[in-house]
């Protein structure tokens, strides 16, 4: 129902506001030839916005091997196997910062662009970094 009303809309705008049947065509042939653009470009907004709300997987880290691009700072948990549970990134145009925490147990590395270091055995390695926006790479060390 939405896609027809949609359809129309856009047929009526490209027609000079003509009714379906003042242009001519059959309401079948309306419909097909006006949903295929609409539900197109509908699929291809829908899917770009979910992708860009979404944000970076933060549970494919959680075994400590990952790519991320990160846009903000994150927070996500890790497996305990590391002797933390908790990993914590923040960055700026010239560092990131990388901060581990479990139950009683605090470890940090501040790295900078295209640096490699570690936190309670998980390597980062920053990909790229500016002002708004880092790639990093996490991968086991143990």
């Amino acid at each position: 129902m939405v896609q027809t009303t949609v359809a129309l809309l856009l047929l009526a705008a490209l027609t000079g506001g003509t009714s379906p049947a003042q242009s001519g065509l059959t309401p079948a042939e309306t419909r097909t030839a006006a949903l295929a653009p609409v539900s197109a470009a509908a699929t291809a907004t829908s899917t770009a916005a979910r992708e860009k709300a979404a944000g970076p997987n933060l549970r494919a880290c959680y075994d400590g091997r990952c790519k991320l691009t990160l846009s903000k700072a994150v927070r996500f948990r890790v497996s305990p196997r590391f002797g933390v549970t908790r990993l914590s990134i923040s960055f700026g145009r010239n560092f990131v910062r990388v901060r581990a925490t479990g139950p009683g147990v605090t470890s940090q590395a501040v790295l900078g662009a295209r640096s490699r270091g570690s936190v309670n055995g998980i390597g980062v390695r920053v990909v790229s970094l500016s002002r708004g926006k880092v790639v990093l790479r996490l991968s086991p060390i143990r």
